[in-house]
């Protein structure tokens, strides 16, 4: 098993002044920033960028996000940001960035949580809360190449209100073959009978993986560190091969 943490790749990347074009609220607590690249660049799903801010003072703060949005070349990538209470970053583009900001990026940056079509499958997909970011443009990516790779993804939030991306995940498993959605919520009741009232574990696991025809591949695990860490250790309980599963993480 592998891991990678945003804001501790430190890849070299060239810094620009990117352009924020769209917000959109998503959740109670996750926005959704839409940037427009003066020097746009080529990435694979599940990459992030750097974001940095400067004080007139001359102090600074970067925070790592995921990109959301799938690859391509019209030059603007998507983030979805959520609000911690505590952090330096998240707050300001809550509260204070609007449409027509520059935002200092740098990117793309790791190497390790990518897939691409060409990875091929089955894959299954386990988010936490805005964890489910890079796995949304890996399932981006799926859905625009039409290749019908065995896909499931465990989505865990508190309550439905605050599952990232819900009616687009709800359309692409209605419309996409081979692609399967289940939530767990810890803080609120299943609307559907396919969906999960209680937080992650090996039995739940279990569950999902018989919705693959075979093993997975590739298993991508991103979220909060004790989400991970719970998530990565049902994994391995559940049978699944340590080589086969990836792992991103944010939070102190």
């Amino acid at each position: 098993m592998t891991e990678t943490h945003p804001q501790q790749a430190g890849e070299a990347a060239v810094w620009q002044a990117a352009r924020l074009v769209q917000i959109t609220p998503l959740t109670p607590r996750i926005k959704s920033f839409v940037l427009e690249l003066p020097q746009p660049f080529v990435f694979r799903a599940g990459q992030h960028v750097d974001l940095r801010l400067s004080a007139p003072d001359g102090y600074q703060a970067m925070r790592g996000y995921s990109i959301a949005s799938a690859p391509s070349a019209d030059g603007r990538i998507e983030l979805a940001i959520e609000r911690m209470e505590s952090g330096e970053v998240s707050p300001f583009f809550h509260e204070v960035a609007a449409v027509g900001d520059d935002i200092e990026l740098r990117g793309p940056l790791g190497g390790h949580f990518v897939w691409g079509p060409e990875d091929g499958g089955p894959l299954l997909l386990i988010g936490g809360g805005s964890g489910v970011a890079p796995l949304m443009a890996m399932l981006r990516q799926r859905r625009d190449s039409k290749v019908p790779v065995p896909t499931v993804l465990l989505l865990a939030s508190r309550t439905l209100e605050d599952v990232l991306y819900r009616e687009e995940l709800l359309a692409m498993e209605a419309a996409a073959p081979g692609f399967a959605l289940r939530l767990a919520l810890s803080r609120g009741a299943a609307a559907r009978g396919v969906d999960y009232a209680r937080r992650l574990d090996v039995a739940m696991l279990n569950d999902v993986l018989n919705l693959l025809p075979e093993a997975p591949r590739h298993v991508f695990i991103c979220g909060a560190n004790g989400f991970v860490n719970a998530a990565a250790d049902a994994a391995l309980e559940a049978g699944l091969d340590a080589a086969v599963v990836r792992t991103e993480r944010y939070g102190g």
